[in-house]
C-alpha cells in the first residue's frame, strides 16, 4: 500500500495495488473507491481529508511502512 497526499486540494489517496482502475464508486460524499473492471478494489480517494482525519498521523504510518519494507528487504 502507498499513501499519497496532495495538500493543494486536500486529497488523500491510498493505493492498494498496481492494477489500473477502470471505474470509480462514490461510497459517501468525498470518498471514492477505484476498482478494476472485475470489481477489485485498487485505491481509495478521500477529498477534504484534513477535515476528516489527522493527516500527519496517516502520513507517519506511511513512513513506518516504508521503513519496515526496507528492513525486510535488507534482511
Amino acid at each position: 500500500m502507498k499513501i499519497f497526499y496532495d495538500n493543494e486540494v486536500d486529497a488523500l489517496y491510498l493505493k492498494l495495488g498496481d492494477e489500473k482502475p477502470e471505474g470509480v464508486t462514490e461510497i459517501s460524499e468525498g470518498v471514492h473507491l477505484d476498482v478494476t473492471h472485475g470489481g477489485k478494489l485498487v485505491g481509495i480517494e478521500i477529498i477534504d481529508a484534513s477535515e476528516r482525519m489527522d493527516i500527519k498521523t496517516i502520513l507517519s504510518y506511511s513512513l513506518e511502512l516504508d521503513r519496515d519494507m526496507l528492513t525486510q528487504k535488507a534482511a
